[in-house]
């Protein structure tokens, strides 16, 4: 067990006072530069996290849940924030979101920002974290989840789903239907590490079976429906003769088939098309797109439920951890 880093633990490491460290770490304006950056630095390298609530509040807990999500452009992670929410709503505890852009300072900074106000639980997506992150999440002293990934080594709690096994998944399927000239369009590489996942897994799937990629675009930016129609047009003038795209997300294999049905492609029968995670977005398409529902909302909702059982709880339980199974829709697309 980590033994847990106090105030006045910093301020002896710093060789200051803790009324010094404790102003240096609110950003008082009587503490030198020198002195402030110097605390600032032990504090981070130890993973101490100031507490914002003063007074009498100081050894308790808001009822508020920190959920720390790389991005709110897509439905992804909001069906899990609802799966969270849906949960919550039956206890006093409330969510409040942090973005971290797939960047893992910013990701620091917001988890350290949260935890400073003491909330009741954290939920934080993914297992990569810097090291300063990795010890604010075991210091903390409240609940933590990590959410989405199963591929790692969780610090606290977690639950989420194999991507790698997702990949390989869906090379078999692939492979299964014959397809053997295929191409990779993926999105946020690397910093997506979930998504960097799923393409290794898928790699590895198709050297299993002695194939292997014929064209592979990995995309800096966002998803985006206009991204997938010019990465899908640009491969496709790179590979005439390609069969197989397989996407990194569905937004962008939303993209794929409106460059097909401007192209007068038919989808499967002159390439075929899959992606990931089952958004809604696909629901109402002329044809429906190969993909894989990830379990974004139950992973919300055991996510929650950890939470609150772990909070509830008079001794300490042990970790939870837990895989779900994502399940494959070929749909009419592959």
């Amino acid at each position: 067990m980590i033994k847990k880093m106090l105030l006045k633990d910093v301020a002896r490491l710093a060789g200051v006072s803790e009324m010094t460290a404790s102003r240096a770490l609110r950003g008082a304006p009587d503490v030198s530069n020198a002195t402030r950056a110097k605390v600032e630095e032990i504090a981070r390298a130890h993973g101490y996290v100031p507490n914002r609530i003063a007074g009498s509040l100081s050894s308790q807990s808001v009822n508020l849940v920190a959920v720390v999500v790389p991005s709110l452009n897509s439905f992804v992670f909001p069906e899990v924030l609802s799966g969270i929410s849906s949960v919550l709503k039956q206890s006093p505890l409330k969510p409040v979101v942090g973005i971290s852009g797939y960047e893992m300072d910013e990701e620091e900074e917001v988890i350290r920002e949260m935890l400073s106000w003491r909330p009741s639980g954290l939920i934080v997506a993914g297992l990569e974290h810097s090291e300063a992150t990795q010890k604010m999440l075991l210091q903390a002293d409240c609940p933590v989840v990590e959410v989405m990934d199963a591929d790692g080594t969780p610090l606290r709690h977690c639950v989420g789903i194999s991507h790698l096994q997702a990949g390989r998944d869906m090379a078999a399927q692939i492979l299964a239907r014959g397809y053997r000239s295929i191409g990779f369009i993926g999105t946020k590489m690397p910093q997506d590490f979930r998504a960097r996942k799923r393409f290794d897994g898928f790699v590895a799937g198709l050297a299993e079976q002695g194939v292997a990629l014929t064209d592979l675009e990995h995309y800096a930016g966002d998803s985006a429906i206009a991204t997938g129609r010019l990465l899908t047009a640009q491969m496709l003038a790179r590979q005439p003769d390609l069969d197989c795209i397989y996407y990194s997300s569905d937004v962008m294999s939303v993209g794929g088939y409106m460059h097909c049905l401007a192209a007068g492609l038919s989808v499967p029968q002159d390439v075929a098309l899959a992606g990931f995670n089952n958004l809604p977005i696909l629901e109402g398409l002329p044809l429906q797109l190969a993909t894989t529902d990830a379990c974004r909302r139950p992973i919300g909702e055991r996510a929650a439920e950890i939470v609150l059982k772990v909070r509830d709880s008079a001794a300490d339980l042990p970790l939870i951890r837990e895989t779900l199974s994502p399940r494959i829709n070929l749909g009419q697309s592959l």
